[in-house]
């Protein structure tokens, strides 16, 4: 039986029993009531009033108010006859008491008979209340065995609900805690065992399920897992990089040695807690953890951030800081939740100075190389000339490859210097008002042969009174140059290549579109990084003249970008305010 029947049972029926017994005892106890009341009233009543009468007959004949005391008891023996036979001798009394008071010195013989009908009215009265007496014990003997009956099965449901319910409530839960405790104990072989038919037989069956699934977890996968967390564990704490872990609430889970020698904090003080609790006293770790630094680019894992400067291993170290969001697909799920992301430094120190004398190299050398291009560029001018004699056509033919190649390598020379300027920050702006029209023009003449060799028609579509805006003009045109010499590179021939101008907002839009093959979408992030090219192109190139393109606009405030779908052509961009 159910513990829920079992309880509902016995309380029941100790509720009925309750409710009998208060029904019996106030059934008893009203007619406890009932018959002292007819005692009291009916019979007491009529010994007092011949109490007073018999008191009344003792007094002296001259007493004024001894006929009159006896004439007002009488009347009320007369109002108070409850008994058989009463009637007939409370009459009687009435013919003494006239006698009597018609002739106070009637004989002795009157008064006798009026004392001996008193005395009869006194010896029915005591009679009754000896019966009615008996009566009401009998009710309450009654009433006793009554209540002792329904009493005794009041208790016999409480001493069985006493002796049964708690021991069918208290055993299995005793048994089921010290199951939990040997559960806790990793003693996951251990098994509960109800009887069914009561709610504790469903909670041992779902334990020992529980048990069970522990206990195959435990033998096949917890362990691993422990083994495999301590690994990791070990693996971050041993890595050269400074390393932080949040959740998805920002708390930190970890961070290992390196970066706590790096951010100057102790362990204890940093683990566990939120990011921001953590940071209070820290700017170091504050700069690392502000919400409002973090990447925000959901389109890539992984998200970098400008190189971080600080004092680490007794010198001034460059960190460039990567943000790795971490999401899964919870089982049973169709899309990615986010469980927190970590942080990793990387120390670029030693590339940070192989860069940088990289870039010093890169602008001597540069340098040193223009003037011999430009000697040799005077030297074909002049072996071009009339003045120094004819030329063949197959010595014309040389002169105008060593002339492309000089071209090329002017070019590339260029591009290295203006790359050297990007990269030790020291880009000299003339910013001034200019008109777009006029960066326009001159990118469209410089282009202009080039476009006309591969037969290709430049298209202009230019809004009419665009703003003035503010710019250097010599390296917006350097950009729109840049975006047209790779329009025409990558356009077939006899194609075209539409130059558009359009106010928008605050800014003037300048946009290349060609017809090529387009870019793959997988390139795209890509196109605008130092020598990046996109893989399978067959056109040469050192792979800066984009990247240096988006130093110059965005130093200018500006921004760039491509749109492109392969097959479909490109359309690159770039924005100066008005």
């Amino acid at each position: 039986m159910k513990i829920k029947t079992k309880l509902t049972l016995g309380i029941g029926l100790l509720f009925v029993a309750i409710i009998v017994l208060t029904g019996i005892g106030i059934k008893y106890t009203d007619a406890l009531a009932t018959d002292s009341d007819k005692i009291l009233k009916d019979n007491y009543n009529s010994l007092e009033y011949v109490r007073i009468v018999l008191r009344a007959l003792d007094e002296p004949k001259e007493n004024p108010q001894k006929l009159a005391i006896i004439q007002e008891n009488l009347q009320k023996q007369e109002d108070n006859i409850t008994e058989i036979g009463e009637k007939e001798i409370t009459a009687r009394l009435k013919d003494h008491f006239n006698a009597l008071k018609t002739n106070a010195d009637t004989n002795e013989q009157i008064t006798v008979s009026f004392r001996r009908d008193l005395y009869i009215i006194m010896n029915l009265n005591m009679e009754a209340i000896v019966r009615k007496n008996n009566i009401a014990r009998h009710t309450a003997r009654t009433a006793t065995i009554w209540m002792s009956a329904v009493g005794a099965l009041c208790f016999l449901i409480g001493f069985t609900i006493l002796i049964n319910l708690p021991r069918s409530i208290a055993n299995p839960i005793q048994e089921l805690a010290q199951s939990i405790k040997q559960i806790a104990a990793r003693n996951y072989s251990r098994r509960v065992h109800f009887g069914q038919e009561s709610e504790f037989g469903e909670i041992a069956t779902s334990f020992n399920t529980m048990a069970e699934k522990l206990e195959e977890y435990n033998n096949s996968n917890l362990s691993k897992l422990l083994i495999e967390k301590k690994r990791i564990e070990t693996l971050i704490n041993n890595m050269q990089n400074p390393i932080i872990g949040l959740d998805e609430h920002n708390t930190i889970l970890f961070v290992n040695d390196e970066a706590l020698k790096v951010i100057g904090l102790k362990a204890e003080n940093t683990i566990g807690r939120s990011a921001k609790e953590a940071s209070i006293g820290n700017d170091l770790l504050r700069s690392l953890l502000d919400e409002g630094i973090l990447p925000t680019d959901d389109n890539s894992p992984t998200n970098k951030q400008q190189p971080i400067k600080i004092y680490a291993n007794n010198k001034e170290s460059y960190f460039e800081k990567e943000v790795v969001n971490i999401a899964v697909t919870p089982t049973g799920e169709l899309h990615e939740q986010h469980i927190g992301h970590f942080i990793i430094l990387k120390n670029i120190t030693p590339f940070k100075e192989l860069d940088s004398a990289k870039t010093n190299f890169i602008a001597t050398v540069s340098h040193e190389l223009k003037t011999p291009i430009a000697s040799i560029k005077l030297s074909l001018q002049l072996l071009e000339s009339k003045n120094v004699g004819i030329v063949n056509p197959e010595q014309k033919q040389l002169i105008d490859s060593i002339s492309e190649d000089t071209e090329r390598l002017l070019k590339i020379t260029g591009e290295l210097l203006n790359l050297s300027q990007v990269e030790t920050g020291n880009i000299q702006l003339n910013i001034h008002q200019c008109s777009p029209y006029e960066i326009l023009h001159y990118a469209l003449g410089a282009v202009m042969t080039q476009a006309e060799q591969k037969h290709i028609s430049l298209n202009v579509a230019a809004e009419e009174k665009l703003p003035i805006i503010k710019a250097d003009a010599e390296k917006s045109a350097w950009v729109l140059i840049n975006f047209l010499t790779n329009a025409i590179r990558y356009s077939p021939e006899h194609s075209t290549v539409t130059i558009e101008l359009k106010h928008k907002g605050n800014s003037v839009v300048f946009a290349v579109q060609d017809v090529g093959k387009g870019i793959d979408v997988r390139y795209r992030d890509k196109i605008f990084d130092r020598y990046f090219q996109v893989p399978g192109s067959s056109k040469s190139g050192t792979g800066l003249g984009l990247s240096i393109s988006k130093e110059f606009i965005e130093v200018q405030g500006g921004t760039i970008g491509v749109e492109s779908e392969i097959g479909m052509g490109s359309r690159f961009y770039f924005t100066l305010s008005a």
